[in-house]
């Protein structure tokens, strides 16, 4: 079985984000870019689905600037058997744009399977996968967190509002993974030896302009200061005024 995991190089969620002198993107130079955790699920089914089955192969698909190969090889270290880079500029592309660069590449690959994240954590758009999917006319199922192939086709079970759904559909098909699916493996040295070594194959793809672009990006309003109001029980009546005067929270 042939699966592609399409992955992105994202900001460390630790990270503390600065906004650049333009107030349209962020200061990179100080980031430590990780693979972008929702698309560690995906690798993680991939390669548990290839293990299961005793054969297989895993590629790596990712579209971003050079640094992006850092992401990439950590999921070459999580056990990935090839990978692929779609290299681009720095600069903002939207899911539209990413995503017709990506189903260009992926049209004349054979694969049975398509993983994603289901979201990127730094624009958290939940827009690619959908767009590949559709682009390629492929059947697709997102925010799945559990996954099994049966003969052929795929059930997926993905939780919803009050419950959950479960979906079986015919391969190849395309989904997205949300947390919950798998427990993602920490790359053991050998692993990590061997990624360095691994050939990532580099693509150039006419990229679309992007029909989204960013205005403005500004910081969340700082939170006001907390206040004591006393204590034990001789405080709640003062507390009890405060909630229903200032905070309106009763």
């Amino acid at each position: 079985m042939n699966i592609v995991v399409c992955a992105k190089q994202v900001p460390d969620t630790e990270t503390r984000i600065k906004i650049a002198g333009d107030k349209k993107s962020i200061e990179t130079a100080d980031i430590n870019w990780i693979l972008n955790p929702y698309d560690e699920f995906a690798v993680e089914e991939a390669l548990q689905i290839k293990e299961k089955l005793g054969a297989g192969k895993v590629t790596i698909l990712s579209l971003g600037p050079e640094r992006s190969v850092s992401a990439i090889r950590s999921a070459l270290a999580m056990g990935a058997d090839d990978a692929i880079l779609i290299k681009t500029s720095d600069e903002y592309h939207d899911s539209l744009s990413t995503a017709k660069a990506l189903a260009e590449v992926l049209k004349d690959m054979e694969f049975d399977l398509l993983l994603f994240g289901k979201q990127a954590v730094d624009d958290d758009n939940l827009q690619v996968g959908p767009m590949v999917a559709e682009l390629l006319g492929l059947p697709c199922v997102t925010s799945i967190i559990e996954l099994d192939l049966q003969d052929g086709k795929a059930v997926a079970r993905r939780e919803i509002e009050g419950g959950a759904e479960v979906v079986k559909t015919q391969m190849p098909a395309v989904f997205t993974a949300d947390k919950g699916l798998n427990e993602p493996r920490y790359p053991a040295l050998r692993g990590i030896m061997m990624a360095k070594k691994k050939t990532i194959d580099e693509k150039e793809v006419a990229i679309d302009d992007s029909r989204i672009s960013i205005v403005n990006i500004e910081y969340p309003p700082s939170r006001k200061a907390g206040k004591i109001v006393g204590e034990g029980a001789d405080a709640v009546p003062e507390l009890v005024k405060l909630l229903r005067d200032e905070a309106k929270a009763i």
